[in-house]
């Protein structure tokens, strides 16, 4: 276990409430929803257990982590209820209550005013990622959906940071919860943190020349604003590299593709806001870079511990303007350790240098919805042996579509393939993913 795991677990199974603060990747997912499970009476078709998350990323990647954990549960019922997506389709789901909903406050608090869905038996209730929930606007739409929670019921609330909003809420929500914090701060030891000063108009050549003395395989780059991560992300793509942003602006269906394509390792650098990126569960990050430096250096820890991760070096790079210094001395003073500021006239640029992903993604016009399974499109890419099955990366099923991560160098023979063969005895229309 986890030390999150280890401290939470036996308060959650007690059915304490709990007031829990740990860094990203700290394991508290499964945490609370090995207690959702093991209180989960599957015979009993009512909803029992409600998570509520930030964002419709964290809500995907929380519902897919406890259908992992629910596997030898027969009948669990798990559903996700998020904005961007079609409501007729979650009405039609709701007709037969799931055992465990989580989803986004907005498009929950709307299926509560319709009644179509019930929560009258909740048993459970989790609010994840609370600093975030608040830094966006959702406290009254979280009161408004605490009315309809029964009294009698156990209340987790779980943050990454702990500004003074969290104890007002969790006064609000929860009767004497235990006060849980672990690990707030991450092992600066494994992560190599470097500033480097930059003028205004040169925020993007500096970028640029980090990338390339650098050279990490695959990069989160955070801005402070949406408006700048698609205009950095537009700049990096004119001068040869393969960026991707994440921001508020995209349809559900743009965003799903941009997540798909940086953790499948499709695309080297992803661009992203602070609340864009909450929910992101990337292995193997090679560097973080605060292309913006933030003003709250808790953030400023958050943001780089997405690197280093399971006892991997990271890197974590931050750009600061001579009139930012300030923020530089509040994270040195927050960490208790001296700001590392390189020069950049030490920075090298290796002549013809490209940075490119190693994988390609291709699309393929069929899903869970389909009967089609990972297994099928592995079959089908590697059968007589037509590609090497090291040569395929991540798999992603999703309702109505699937994508498959191959290497560079196989991605049009692989393309042929789906194209013009068939996937469990049918054909599909298939096709790639950004550049060739």
């Amino acid at each position: 276990m986890t030390p999150v795991q280890a401290e939470c677990l036996p308060l959650l199974l007690d059915n304490q409430d709990l007031l829990a603060q740990a860094k990203t990747g700290s394991g508290k997912t499964a945490a609370f929803a090995i207690t959702l499970l093991n209180k989960l009476e599957s015979k009993n078709y009512q909803t029992q257990a409600l998570v509520i998350c930030p964002t419709r990323e964290l809500a995907d990647q929380v519902g897919n982590e406890i259908r992992r954990l629910a596997r030898t549960i027969p009948n669990t019922k798990i559903l996700t209820l998020c904005g961007g997506k079609p409501m007729g389709t979650q009405l039609a789901s709701l007709e037969r209550d799931p055992h465990i909903v989580v989803g986004t406050p907005g498009r929950i608090l709307k299926h509560l005013n319709k009644a179509s869905l019930k929560i009258n038996s909740l048993k459970t209730l989790v609010l994840d990622e609370a600093d975030r929930m608040l830094d966006m606007g959702f406290l009254e739409d979280i009161m408004l959906i605490i009315d309809f929670v029964p009294g009698d019921r156990q209340t987790l609330l779980f943050s990454a940071t702990y500004p003074d909003e969290i104890q007002r809420i969790s006064n609000a929500v929860q009767r004497n919860p235990a006060d849980i914090r672990v690990e707030t701060s991450h092992h600066s030891k494994q992560i190599k943190q470097v500033f480097y000063e930059v003028e205004k108009n040169r925020r993007t050549e500096t970028l640029i020349a980090l990338l390339k003395h650098y050279q990490p395989e695959s990069s989160l780059v955070f801005c402070n604003q949406k408006l700048q991560c698609q205009q950095l992300a537009d700049e990096l793509k004119q001068s040869g590299f393969h960026a991707l942003a994440l921001h508020g602006d995209l349809e559900q269906f743009e965003r799903d593709q941009v997540l798909v394509q940086f953790a499948n390792k499709s695309t080297s650098i992803l661009i992203a806001t602070d609340v864009a990126a909450r929910g992101l569960d990337i292995k193997e990050l090679a560097a973080v870079i605060n292309f913006d430096i933030t003003h709250d250096p808790e953030i400023h820890i958050h943001r780089i511990g997405r690197t280093g991760r399971a006892g991997s070096e990271g890197l974590a790079i931050s750009l600061f303007m001579p009139s930012e210094q300030f923020r530089v001395k509040a994270i040195e003073e927050y960490q208790g350790i001296p700001a590392h500021i390189e020069k950049q006239s030490e920075l090298k640029s290796p002549e013809n240098f490209k940075l490119y992903p190693p994988m390609a993604t291709l699309f393929v016009n069929a899903g869970r919805k389909d009967k089609i399974r990972a297994g099928d499109l592995l079959g089908a890419l590697t059968a007589d042996g037509a590609l090497p099955g090291k040569s395929i990366g991540k798999i992603n099923i999703f309702d109505k579509i699937a994508y498959v991560a191959v290497e560079q160098s196989l991605a049009k023979q692989a393309l042929q393939i789906l194209s013009e063969g068939k996937i469990k005895g049918r054909k599909f229309r298939a096709r790639r993913l950004g550049p060739l």
